[in-house]
């Protein structure tokens, strides 16, 4: 029987090409992010410099720029909410449901499963995580890992954006000949909750909107979207 047989799976994609197509929804927004965050040092870095020349300060080159706490606090507080964002929906997709949505799960699956619906412990297939299969503290870990690095990005680059935001908010009140506030201080500040806030209610409007519109709304051929004849009743049903 030849690799290629229907025993046998698919064909496997080899060489470049094959590599491209094997992982091209990564490649493309890992490209995409690279690219965009090139264009916000070099947008970002021309706005400084209009600043400077405002306040007749001197200019920095772009090297200078990137380093700095303006480009890394304006960073970080896109990448806390982000991650604020599927930290918030892998949660709670667990539990809370949205009928005919397919960015919910069915309306009886609700809560965290069963071992054999989770393919776990006895119920693990040969090719499911060596973790799925273990028990103790490893299968509860690897249980629920995807919620854990989400949360502890989320922690960490709102952390980062805390102590760069003091350092940014502070270089502006000196400029302006005002006393610097401490990271606590800066903490109950009117700029960091106005900074965080702004991304917040950004994020949590795209995922109610996506919950909400596919339940009436279709794109062919898209995981995200339903399959277009489906019902608008039809839950946790993907294209």
């Amino acid at each position: 029987m030849t690799e290629h047989s229907s025993r046998s799976g698919p064909p496997k994609h080899r060489g470049l090409r094959g590599f491209l197509r094997d992982n091209g929804l990564g490649l493309f927004f890992t490209v995409a992010f690279v690219l965009a965050l090139v264009g916000q040092a070099f947008a970002g870095h021309a706005d400084f410099n209009n600043q400077m020349a405002a306040d007749q300060l001197q200019q920095i080159s772009l090297g200078e720029y990137v380093t700095t706490s303006d480009f890394a606090v304006d960073v970080s507080e896109n990448w806390q909410s982000e991650y604020l964002h599927f930290f918030l929906y892998v949660g709670v997709a667990v539990w809370l449901l949205q009928r005919g949505s397919p960015e919910s799960k069915e309306l009886h699956k609700a809560g965290t499963e069963s071992d054999e619906a989770q393919l776990v412990g006895e119920h693990a297939k040969e090719s499911s995580p060596r973790w799925a299969k273990a028990g103790g503290w490893r299968r509860a870990v690897y249980s629920h890992s995807l919620l854990l690095v989400m949360g502890t990005v989320f922690l960490l680059s709102w952390l980062v954006q805390s102590i760069t935001g003091t350092a940014a908010y502070n270089e502006q009140r000196l400029r302006q000949l005002q006393a610097p506030l401490s990271w606590t201080d800066y903490l109950g500040a009117a700029d960091f909750w106005n900074r965080t806030l702004q991304n917040w209610q950004s994020e949590l409007l795209a995922v109610a909107s996506m919950a909400v519109l596919s339940i009436y709304l279709r794109q062919r051929g898209s995981p995200e979207s339903k399959p277009v004849g489906a019902a608008h009743g039809a839950t946790g049903v993907e294209g």
